[in-house]
C-alpha cells in the first residue's frame, strides 16, 4: 500500500517519527561484492529519516558477543564504501546464535542498545535465523527479566522485533528475487577470466575447461556460458543425459574440423549427471585428451568470484533495497503483527515479499536428490527458469547440426541501426542461432537502412547506420521483393524506432513492408519509449562507474576538490543519474529535471558544507545537454569560483568511451535473451499471417517494439508508443528511472520530500537543500 512519511526535518513532525524508532540495527551475514551500497544505503536512510544506525561488525557473533561490535553508524562512517567490495562491518559463521543461549545473548545485547528493528543481509540461512530470533523475541524477553538482566521498563519499550531481509549471495539461489546482490559482479569476474583464456585458446588451438562456483546452483555457469558463447555447460539442476560424453566429443570433434580454433567447457562445482554422480573439470579433461587428443587445460576460478569491485548494477540493486528496506522498517513499525519480509527484485521494480514463504520455496535440493529435475529447475524461481530456456534454444543450434533443424520457407532479415552499443553483437548472435533453430533463412543487412536500400543483404556480419529510411522506401521495398524477405528484426536505438515507425506507417503504400517487424532496443542512452532498458547502457553506466571511481581514487591524496563530469546521453539522463548513484555524486543535472542558478548555488553551498566534515571531495555529474547555458565549462567555472577558499575544480568530459568496451555480462545475457523472445514472436506471427501462399499482415500489432515494462518483457505496437515520445529531444515523455532521483539525493546528504508509490518506488522531489542530522532515534 502506499505510505507518506513525515519529513523528517519538519520539528512539527519530528516527536511522531521518534516513536516508531526505538532503534535500527544493520548487519551482514555473507560475503559478496554489492554489500557495502546497501550498508550505505540503510545508514543514510535511517539517518535521513530521524532515527540511529548501529553497525553490528562480523554477523551474528558480533549480536551474541555484544561490547565494541556494536557500534553507532554515523553519515561519514559510511563514505568512500560504494567501490569496496566484500563487506566493511564484516560477516562470520556463528554456531553459537543457532543455540537458544546464543540467541538469549543476542537479545540481551539488543535490549541495551534500544535495538527493536533488524536489517540483515545474507542468505537463506541467515534470514531463517533473524526470522526465529523475532518469533522467539517476547519469550527471550521474558528470561531475561526472570534473571534479573533487564528491567520491566526495558521489555515494554522493546517488545517488538522487527527484521527485514536482503539477499546478498553471489549464487543468485534465492527465491523470489530475479538478482541477489553480488551474482552480477561474480558474473563481471567470470566473463574477464573467460575473455582472457579466449585468446590464449584461440593462439594455442586449445580446449578450456572453467570451475566456476555453485555448490547446489547453477546459475553462474549457466549465465556466463550464455554469454561468451562456450561450447557446452554443466549445472546441477539441468544434468546431461547418459551419452553426453559421446555427444559432446563428437560436437569438440566438429568444431576443430571447421577450424574452430577453441572450445570452452564451463562447469559449476556442483555439477553432476542424471545419476546425481559428479561431474569434475579433471574427468572432462581426462575424457577430451584420452578421446580426441587435444590440448587442453582446466581453470578453477575459486574465490576470485567474490572479490572486486562491485559493478554498476549491484551498486544500485544495493542502494534501492537498502533504501527499501528502511522504508519496510517504518512500515513494519505501524504494526505489532507484520511478518517479517524481504526486499527483492522482479524485472525491474523493488518489491516486498515475506521471508519465509520465499525461504520455503527454496526445496531444489530434495528435487535433485529425487532426481526430479525440471522440478529443482522450477524451484529456482521464474528468472533461472527463462534463462535456461533460452540455454536449451541456443543449444539445439550448438550441439545439434543443421540436418536435424525444422526448415521452413521464410526468409528473416536482421540489421543495425542507430549508433553501436556494447551487446549488439550478442543480440545478433542470439537471433540468427534461434532463427535456425526455427527452421528460417536468416539474413544480415549491413549498413542499417542506407545498406538495405544499396543491396547490401548478405550472410555476413552486421554494421551499423544511423540513417533513416526517409525517401528511400520504394529502394527498400525494391530489395525486400528481391530477397523475398518475410520478417524484419531491427536492432538499434532511436534511429532504429523511427524507421521502424516509418516502415509501419508505409504499409499502406508498399505491400513488402506488410510482414511482422519487430525492434529490440539497442543504445547506451536508454532513451526508447517502451521500454524500461536497452541493450548497451549497463555496459556504459559501468564506464563511468569505473572512471569515477578512478577519479575520486585520484584525490585520495588531495583535500577538497569536486570534480565536474559530463557524460552522453542526449537529452535523456539516464546515464547521468544512474551513474551517479552508483558512483556516489553529490549533484547530477539532466534536462528533465530542470535547475537554474539558485539550484547551482545551494549545490555550491551543499558541497561547501560537506568539505568542513571528514568528506572532503565531491562529484558532480552533468548530462551532456542538461541545458544549453550551462554548459560543462559554465558549470566548472562557477563552482571554481564560488568554491575559492574552500575547494578546487578539475572538470573530465567522458565522451565516447562510454559507447566502448567489452559488452558487461548483463548486456550480453540481456540481448541474448531479447533477440531470441524477439525470434520466437517473429516465427509465431509468421504462421499465424501466412495465408494464400505468401506472408501479408498490417495490423499494427505485427510491427512491434520488444521492451521490458517493469516487471515483463512485452511486445508493443510501435505506432502506440508515438503518443508517449518526445520526438524533439528523442526521448521518452515518462521514465521510470527519475524516481531514483530522490534516493541519490537523499543519499547524498540533501533535503528532499518524498512518498512511495504501488510499486514500492521513491518518488517526487520538491526541495534540494542541506539538511540537519538529527540522533534522536536508534536504528
Amino acid at each position: 500500500g502506499e505510505l507518506a512519511l513525515a519529513d523528517p526535518c519538519d520539528p512539527e513532525k519530528q516527536g511522531q517519527e521518534d516513536l516508531k524508532m526505538e532503534g535500527w540495527m544493520v548487519l551482514a551475514c555473507l560475503n559478496s561484492p554489492g554489500m557495502n551500497a546497501a550498508v550505505r544505503a540503510v545508514v543514510r536512510m535511517g539517518i535521513y529519516v530521524g532515527a540511529k544506525v548501529y553497525f553490528i561488525h562480523e554477523g551474528y557473533q558480533g549480536m551474541v558477543d555484544g561490547g565494541d561490535n556494536i557500534i553507532e553508524a554515523t553519515w561519514e562512517s559510511v563514505s568512500s564504501m560504494l567501490q569496496v567490495g566484500g563487506t566493511v562491518i564484516g560477516s562470520a559463521r556463528c554456531k553459537e546464535f543457532r543455540t537458544h543461549e546464543g540467541r538469549l545473548k543476542a537479545a540481551l545485547n539488543l535490549v541495551k542498545h534500544s535495538i527493536t528493528n533488524l536489517c540483515v543481509i545474507g542468505g537463506d540461512g541467515s534470514l531463517t535465523g533473524a526470522n526465529l530470533f523475532r518469533e522467539e523475541w517476547s519469550g527471550l524477553l521474558n528470561e531475561l527479566v526472570e534473571q534479573g538482566l533487564v528491567s520491566e521498563e526495558e521489555v515494554r519499550s522493546n517488545s517488538e522485533l522487527h527484521i527485514v531481509g536482503m539477499v546478498g549471495s553471489i549464487d543468485n539461489d534465492f527465491c523470489g528475487t530475479d538478482m541477489t546482490i553480488g551474482t552480477d559482479s561474480a558474473l563481471h569476474r567470470i566473463i574477464e577470466v573467460v575473455d582472457a583464456i579466449m585468446t590464449t585458446a584461440q593462439s594455442h588451438q586449445r580446449t578450456f575447461v572453467l570451475e566456476v562456483m555453485g555448490r547446489h546452483c547453477g546459475y553462474l555457469a549457466m549465465v556466463s556460458a550464455l554469454a561468451c558463447g562456450a561450447d557446452w555447460v554443466f549445472i546441477p539442476e539441468m544434468p546431461p543425459e547418459d551419452d553426453w560424453e559421446d555427444v559432446m566429443c563428437q560436437k569438440l570433434s566438429e568444431n576443430r574440423a571447421e577450424r574452430k580454433r577453441l572450445n570452452i567447457i564451463i562447469v559449476a562445482e556442483g555439477a553432476i549427471d542424471c545419476h546425481n554422480k559428479p561431474i569434475t573439470c579433471d574427468y572432462i579433461k581426462d575424457l577430451v585428451v584420452r578421446r580426441l587428443g587435444f590440448d587442453t587445460r582446466v581453470t578453477i576460478l575459486g574465490h576470485v568470484q567474490r572479490g572486486g569491485t562491485p559493478s554498476a548494477f549491484d551498486r544500485i540493486l544495493a542502494s534501492r533495497m537498502g533504501v527499501e528496506a528502511v522504508l519496510a522498517l517504518l512500515e513494519a513499525s505501524d504494526s505489532d503483527n507484520t511478518p517479517a519480509c524481504v526486499v527483492s527484485l522482479v524485472g525491474n521494480q523493488a518489491v516486498r515479499l515475506p521471508l519465509m514463504e520465499c525461504v520455503q520455496m527454496v526445496k531444489v535440493q530434495k528435487a535433485m536428490d529425487e532426481k526430479k529435475f525440471e522440478d529443482a529447475v522450477r524451484l529456482r524461481g521464474r528468472y533461472f527458469t527463462q534463462v535456461s530456456v533460452y540455454v536449451d534454444k541456443l543449444a539445439s543450434v550448438i550441439y545439434v547440426t543443421t540436418d536435424f533443424h525444422p526448415q521452413s520457407s521464410f526468409n528473416v532479415a536482421v540489421l543495425n541501426v542507430g549508433a553501436p552499443a556494447a551487446g549488439m553483437n550478442g543480440a545478433v548472435r542470439s537471433a540468427v542461432r534461434v532463427g535456425i533453430t526455427e527452421g528460417h533463412k536468416m539474413f544480415a543487412v549491413n549498413d542499417g537502412f542506407e545498406g538495405f536500400y544499396k543491396g547490401q543483404v548478405s550472410k555476413s556480419d552486421l554494421i551499423t547506420k544511423q540513417t533513416l529510411p526517409g525517401a528511400h522506401l520504394d529502394k527498400i521495398a525494391e530489395q525486400m521483393r528481391i530477397y523475398n524477405i518475410n520478417a524484419l528484426l531491427v536492432i538499434g536505438g532511436f534511429e532504429a524506432y523511427v524507421g521502424l515507425l516509418e516502415l509501419s506507417t508505409a504499409r499502406d503504400k508498399y505491400n513488402e513492408f506488410c510482414v511482422p517487424m519487430v525492434m529490440v532496443p539497442a543504445t547506451v542512452s536508454n532513451n526508447i519509449p517502451g521500454s524500461d532498458l536497452s541493450i548497451g547502457s549497463d555496459t556504459a553506466l559501468n564506464a563511468i562507474t569505473d572512471t569515477c571511481d578512478r577519479i575520486k581514487q585520484s584525490a585520495s591524496g588531495t583535500k577538497r576538490r569536486v570534480f565536474i563530469i559530463e557524460t552522453m546521453g542526449g537529452y535523456c539522463g539516464y546515464l547521468a543519474t544512474v551513474g551517479g548513484l552508483a558512483a556516489g555524486a553529490d549533484t547530477v543535472y539532466i534536462y528533465e529535471e530542470p535547475f537554474d542558478i539558485r539550484d547551482l548555488q545551494a549545490n555550491v553551498e551543499h558541497l561547501t558544507q560537506k568539505m568542513k566534515t571528514s568528506i572532503q571531495r565531491g562529484l558532480v555529474l552533468r548530462n551532456e545537454n542538461c541545458n544549453e547555458n550551462f554548459n560543462t565549462d559554465f558549470i566548472y567555472q562557477l563552482y571554481s569560483e564560488e568554491g575559492q577558499g574552500v575547494f578546487d575544480c578539475r572538470k573530465n568530459i567522458l565522451g565516447h568511451m562510454q559507447q566502448g568496451g567489452a559488452p558487461s555480462p548483463f548486456d550480453r545475457n540481456f540481448g541474448t535473451k531479447v533477440a531470441a523472445k524477439a525470434i520466437q514472436w517473429v516465427t509465431k506471427t509468421l504462421k499465424e499471417s501466412f495465408k494464400g501462399g505468401r506472408v501479408f499482415t498490417n495490423s499494427p500489432d505485427t510491427a512491434c517494439l520488444l521492451g521490458m515494462r517493469r516487471r515483463a518483457m512485452v511486445f508493443q505496437p510501435v505506432s502506440q508508443l508515438r503518443d508517449e515520445t518526445d520526438f524533439v529531444h528523442r526521448i521518452p515523455k515518462e521514465q521510470w528511472w527519475l524516481k531514483l532521483r530522490p534516493l541519490m539525493k537523499i543519499l547524498a546528504k540533501y533535503k528532499t520530500s518524498y512518498d512511495v508509490s504501488d510499486s514500492g518506488q521513491l518518488e517526487h522531489v520538491t526541495q534540494i537543500r542541506p539538511r540537519e542530522t538529527k540522533t534522536s532515534a536508534d536504528i
